[in-house]
């Protein structure tokens, strides 16, 4: 996957919070790889989001339980 080199500004407490979160015995190894997976995480909630709200304005639907979880299961792993 090819990369991108961006400059962003965060705010003081975000900065923090992103060091705080990188470096010896945490998760992440640098902020770049914390900001990828934040945003990871929030486009997998928007596309979550969006499916909810598509069942909810289309009413009842006759697929199962298990073919709406393999339907999402798809999509999530297609728009990642």
């Amino acid at each position: 996957m090819a990369r991108q080199s961006i400059s962003i500004s965060l705010s003081q407490p975000n900065d923090e919070w992103l060091q705080q979160q990188v470096g010896a015995g945490a998760e992440y190894s640098s902020k770049s790889e914390l900001i990828n997976e934040l945003i990871r995480n929030t486009r997998h909630a928007e596309a979550l989001n969006q499916k909810l709200l598509a069942a909810e304005q289309s009413g009842f639907t006759s697929q199962s339980p298990i073919g709406m979880l393999q339907e999402f299961k798809r999509d999530l792993a297609n728009s990642g």
